[in-house]
């Protein structure tokens, strides 16, 4: 990479309110690294609300998701290719894809309606992505106002529509704005002023209206060149709701006899015996639905049949109808799919006779029992089954949630695909169903990823990667090629913040959101590194869920932060609690990497310290950025803090935070983390994305700030990736970024190897002066034109040619798996040990040590007979140990002498030959002999080797 020498610039430093201007050396130009960018594998994650087959090309099939774009099958691969990671942060609006449409005559040209928000989340419009060569490379027309791909009602559709015989001629359905045509290829658009109707139902989250949401066009009414005559439209609205065009769309009318119960049309399709299928619901979806039909219009002799599977007058009907997949080899074939049944699963139905019967995919035997016509596969994407805890009739997995997309392959009956909530279903033995066998369903989700990533962390011991998501929890990634199981114990819907000891990073803590009406508190911890997690027992007063978390450098305490409740302390794994004083609510806090004791917390521009544990804070800078709350502190050098200020740059303090310099030339730093060090470095690698020399990227620098590269490039950007980054403390170069919405995304230099180098048990990293500033880029970028946040900034796209590539509001918390108890894994320090005692109990004890601290897990199994109502064990540490803290138990030290009590009703009973586990944080002097003389309610124990 080639450098460039320039003029010496001008930073602030900031000490407390002082602020001093001190000439430094400027820093040299960044220049580009090629690398290899791929996705950490979770498969799926997020609801996938339209899937759509070209229908005269074979195995050409389209997913569009709510805020991770769109992507194209691979029919070799069996894997989704994306297609829109192009898009910069800038423009990160374009993920939310409102609508696809792919052309049935010239197959090549694709388009896509993008545009997330149609609320004041942001003030940009939504645009049209035309492709001409199934979405390699791009082209844009921008619309002057929004669209939704992730407002209610975006599994309706599609709302963009392609006639098939004249492909010059395209229709778009909008929220509130009528609907709109192109007549040159979706280059330039124009209201339709003869279709009056926008709908009347506005959605009670944000009170927009839903609009027109789906175009259907008669084939049979054109030819080829010429437009087709007959069009029809659905339009979210409860009195009026179909419409109908016979002369090309100069004018409109609205079907007569169609239905008026008050149901919102979902989905219309047109077999080709000229049946109209329709699905209804009482509301767009994707969460509700409790009411609804489905319907067919017979386009002959104008007649309408409701056809439900469970009609809207039955009491049985407690759900609506939304996903429609109509057999276009066999037109009186076709599935429906309920929206929403959430209890005890989601219903398909199938008919072979236009309606006239059906058969659903389960049916109820004597309750709980239920009759199943499907087998399902998550062998690809375990995590499905959210930990497999469920009573009886529901089941893990389900069959899905927001189930409101459903298609049959048009060239293969036996081809169906589904998005839920979470992934992607599909079966390869669909006719099956009509023959009294059993539907083979497995995920179809894979290379579509989803996930909004909240938090990462890469320990320096054990899995490279632990994730912290949206929705989903987060995982304890062992493979970044392998789908990972649900994490045992874990509770979660969204977890939002996750950390580790430095010191001893088998100990993580955790936070997020559990289900509505749980019990279960929000703070969960893990002593093996984040494979198995339980959750704490208490909580901060006032405890509101969300925000962050820090742990200790040696695990002794953890502070939840950023959340409106008071920022809080606890030793343990939140044995009890104490609000920190001298520091605002609301603050985010981070543990020094180093000193145990000390803490750094940021708000409003405001830094603060802690030298106590986190009892008490001081204020010891202001005037920094205020928007943000991304700071990091460096793992080894103590006092080692950096500041991604967003659109103010990126700060260094090497003294806890009494002073800040500001890096030059980093004009945007969206976030900030570490890695390995570079070879002949001893300073860790520093990653940030945001902007330098107005190139939107993402950068690393191997001195500490004075240079830095650009590791990405114009095909992989991937929309909003402001949450969330950090290095490999083991694989020098290797990054890992969070995004809103397209997973955890990670990169190596290009034609590296990758290969795990244990990190340093102890820091031999050099301090670098916080004097570094940064110089203008040469190679030729992207240009940035604004700053994203978590629900990225606001930013209005212009009309521009874009390179090729080869959620988030979704899915409830309802599950809510039990957690498993503890069980320490760690190296044994080996002992001598004692005979057993007729009955009594025995003892397993699990040590994990480093340097002069270790963690203790301490398993009883009782013997003797049954224990109820409580028990006490006693041991003495023979060479001077002292514990620090504890969970599971009530534990008191004196001196040598330790006495250890259930902690609660949960475990104080033993039953003969049962177990109680707990464990502890302690500190020894060098030798750390593991106790013999354990002591049992009276009855001495042995220890077991």
């Amino acid at each position: 990479m080639r450098m460039l020498k320039m003029a010496a610039a001008v930073v602030v430093l900031f000490a407390g309110v002082i602020q001093a201007m001190v000439a430094v050396p400027q820093s040299r130009a960044a220049s580009s690294q090629p690398y290899t960018w791929a996705n950490a594998e979770i498969v799926g994650g997020g609801f996938v609300p339209g899937i759509v087959y070209n229908p005269t090309e074979r195995n050409l099939v389209y997913a569009r998701t709510d805020i991770g774009g769109a992507y194209r099958w691979n029919p070799t691969t069996k894997r989704w290719i994306p297609l829109t990671d192009w898009i910069n942060a800038t423009d990160w609006n374009w993920t939310g894809i409102d609508s696809l449409a792919t052309d049935p005559v010239e197959p090549n040209r694709l388009y896509l309606a993008a545009g997330t928000y149609t609320n004041d989340w942001t003030s940009a419009n939504g645009a049209i992505l035309r492709s001409n060569d199934k979405g390699n490379t791009w082209s844009r027309s921008d619309l002057p106002f929004k669209l939704g791909g992730n407002m209610p009602g975006r599994s309706m559709g599609e709302r963009l529509a392609i006639d098939p015989n004249k492909n010059s001629v395209l229709y778009l359905g909008t929220r509130g704005q009528g609907l709109w045509r192109s007549t040159d290829y979706g280059v330039t658009w124009a209201k339709v002023t003869s279709f009056a109707a926008i709908g009347n139902y506005t959605d009670p989250y944000f009170g927009d209206r839903t609009g027109v949401v789906w175009v259907t066009f008669d084939p049979r009414s054109g030819s080829s060149g010429n437009a087709s005559q007959v069009i029809y439209a659905g339009v979210a609205d409860t009195t009026t709701s179909i419409y109908r065009s016979t002369d090309g769309g100069a004018t409109w009318a609205a079907l007569a006899g169609q239905p008026t119960a008050g149901y919102l049309p979902h989905h219309g399709t047109l077999a080709s015996n000229g049946m109209l299928y329709i699905t209804y619901s009482d509301t767009p979806g994707p969460y509700d639905g409790g009411k609804g039909d489905v319907w067919k219009y017979n386009t002959a002799n104008q007649t309408w049949t409701n056809i439900s599977p469970i009609p809207s007058s039955s009491a049985d009907d407690y759900f609506g109808y939304g996903g429609l997949a109509v057999d276009a080899q066999n037109p009186n074939t076709l599935v429906v799919s309920s929206l929403n049944s959430w209890w005890p699963d989601a219903l398909l139905y199938r008919s072979t006779d236009g309606g006239a019967t059906w058969s659903g995919i389960w049916s109820w035997g004597n309750y709980p029992e239920r009759i199943f016509r499907y087998t399902q596969d998550i062998s690809t994407s375990p995590w499905l089954d959210f930990g497999g805890v469920i009573n009886a009739p529901e089941v893990a997995p389900k069959l899905g949630w927001m189930i409101g997309d459903i298609e049959i392959d048009p060239f293969d009956s036996n081809t169906m695909l589904y998005g839920t909530g979470a992934t992607i279903y599909g079966t390869s033995n669909l006719t099956a169903w009509d023959t009294g066998g059993t539907v083979a369903l497995d995920v179809r989700a894979h290379g579509l990823e989803e996930t909004a990533v909240l938090d990462l962390i890469s320990p320096p011991s054990g899995a490279n990667l632990v994730s912290a998501l949206g929705d989903i929890a987060g995982f304890y990634h062992t493979s970044l090629s392998v789908a990972p199981a649900w994490s045992s114990g874990l509770q979660f819907g969204t977890s939002s913040g996750i950390d580790f000891a430095e010191r001893m990073p088998t100990m993580m803590a955790r936070v997020g959101y559990v289900s509505e009406g749980s019990t279960t508190k929000k703070l969960a911890c893990s002593w093996d590194g984040g494979k198995n997690w339980s959750h704490a027992s208490s909580e901060p007063t006032g405890a509101v869920g969300g925000g962050k978390v820090a742990v200790a450098a040696d695990g002794s305490s953890i502070i939840w932060s950023g959340t409106s409740a008071p920022v809080s302390v606890a030793s343990g794994c939140g044995n009890s609690w104490t609000a920190s004083a001298g520091i605002p609510s609301g603050a985010v806090v981070v543990a020094d990497r180093v000193n145990a004791k000390t803490f750094y917390g940021i708000a409003a521009g405001s830094f603060y310290r802690s030298t106590d544990g986190g009892l008490n804070f001081s204020l010891v800078a202001s005037n920094l950025p205020a928007e943000t709350t991304k700071i990091k502190a460096v793992a080894g050098i103590e006092g080692d803090v950096w500041l991604a200020g967003r659109k103010d740059g990126l700060y260094h303090s090497t003294n806890g935070g009494t002073s800040f310099s500001k890096i030059a030339g980093v004009q945007v730093a969206n976030v900030v983390g570490f890695g390995k060090a570079a070879p002949g470095q001893s300073y860790q690698a520093i990653y940030i994305t945001g902007t330098i020399d107005g190139a939107e990227g993402f950068f690393r620098s191997d001195d500490g700030g004075t240079t830095w590269v650009r590791i990405n490039d114009d095909q992989h950007q991937y929309g909003s990736t402001n949450e969330t980054i950090t290095g490999d403390p083991r694989i020098y170069g290797r990054v890992y970024i969070g995004t809103n919405g397209r997973g955890i995304i990670y990169g190596d230099i290009a034609g590296s190897t990758p290969t795990n180098t244990p990190a340093p048990a102890t820091a031999t990293a050099t301090r670098v002066p916080a004097t570094a500033t940064s110089m203008p880029a040469t190679a030729t970028r992207v240009p940035a034109t604004g700053t994203p946040t978590f629900v990225p900034a606001t930013g209005t796209p212009t009309a521009t040619s874009v390179p090729p590539t080869a959620t988030a509001t979704r899915v409830p918390a309802t599950m809510t798996p039990t957690a498993l108890p503890f069980t320490a894994t760690p190296t044994r320090v080996p002992t001598a040990t004692s005979t057993p005692t007729a009955g009594g109990c025995r003892i397993n004890y699990a040590v994990n040590q480093w340097n002069t601290g270790f963690t203790g897990g301490v398993t009883i199994t009782n013997l003797g007979a049954p224990i109820s109502g409580g028990w006490t064990l006693t041991w003495n540490f023979a060479n001077g140990q002292t514990i620090s803290s504890s969970w599971n138990t009530v534990l008191t030290q004196t001196g040598s002498a330790v006495t250890a009590k259930h902690s609660a009703d949960w475990n104080a009973n033993i039953a003969t030959n049962g177990t109680q586990s707990f464990g502890f944080i302690a500190n020894h002097n060098g030798t750390n002999a593991v106790p013999t003389n354990f002591v049992l309610n009276g009855v001495a124990c042995s220890v077991a080797p």
